[in-house]
């Protein structure tokens, strides 16, 4: 069993819990954290536990990326943005192929990756004040790997209306939208994370696990392609003046003044 140091792991009555521990951060997904978050669920597939529940800790779920790791990517090379924009696929892809029934309780804010983390497990329960968004084109980003998860969660229409206007979801539009299962109380959160998680396991581990891998084959060859062009996409806009601009005026509390608006034609 590894150690970690951005995550705790827990382990009772045949589910598997992996906590977010950055509070602080509001659990901000750091390199550290993605590529630990990343072992941790690896290490589920193989032990013999039959449900995996995602929360964070503190008053967050996830606020996507740490903005202090984007504030230096200006200082990295096309290879190592790249690598970053694959670790990034990587987390969601594993949730998304994770051959074992996954729920995610979410207590909290769930942002950007944060939010792909939290609705791509097979069952999303939130609190009433949980909020969920892809604000990355405020920020002059792009959520292109989770576009293609939002796309068959939502369908292209709403995808468009969501990405582009970054706008946040309260968990009653997102439980309309089909993103969140439950709404559950925040004294309940777990409580009825691990009701479910037993209810689950009560099912033949071997036909859950033939649905899901049925349901991911299906996906699967269009899904590489398109996480292919999100990979790139993701790198490609790390080094465009609109996202440093972004990422500056966030750390200063200002309108971002978009050098795109100005290029000339």
């Amino acid at each position: 069993m590894s150690c970690f140091n951005c995550i705790l792991v827990e382990s009772a009555r045949g589910v598997k819990t992996i906590t977010l521990n950055r509070p602080d951060k509001r659990n901000a997904l750091s390199p550290m954290l993605i590529e630990e978050l990343i072992v941790a669920l690896h290490e589920a597939e193989s032990c013999d536990c039959g449900v995996v529940i995602l929360t964070g800790a503190g008053s967050a779920f996830c606020a996507g990326l740490d903005m202090e790791q984007l504030e230096t990517v200006n200082a990295r090379t096309p290879q190592e943005n790249r690598r970053d924009s694959e670790n990034m696929a990587r987390v969601l892809r594993t949730l998304y192929d994770f051959p074992k029934p996954t729920i995610a309780a979410v207590n909290g804010p769930a942002i950007a990756l944060g939010m792909g983390m939290a609705t791509i497990p097979d069952f999303t329960l939130a609190t009433p004040d949980a909020r969920f968004g892809y604000n990355e084109v405020r920020l002059g980003f792009v959520p292109a790997i989770a576009a293609s998860f939002l796309l068959r969660q939502v369908g292209e229409s709403r995808t468009r209306e969501l990405l582009l206007c970054g706008r946040i979801l309260k968990a009653q539009e997102a439980l309309q939208l089909g993103l969140v299962t439950q709404i559950v109380e925040p004294h309940d959160l777990m409580p009825t994370a691990r009701a479910l998680a037993q209810t689950l396991l009560l099912n033949s581990p071997q036909a859950m696990q033939a649905v899901k891998r049925l349901l991911s084959k299906h996906a699967q060859r269009r899904l590489d392609e398109e996480l292919e062009d999100g990979i790139e996409a993701n790198a490609e806009q790390r080094s465009t003046e609109d996202f440093m601009e972004g990422v500056l005026a966030f750390k200063q509390h200002r309108r971002a003044d978009w050098p795109s608006l100005h290029a000339k034609v």
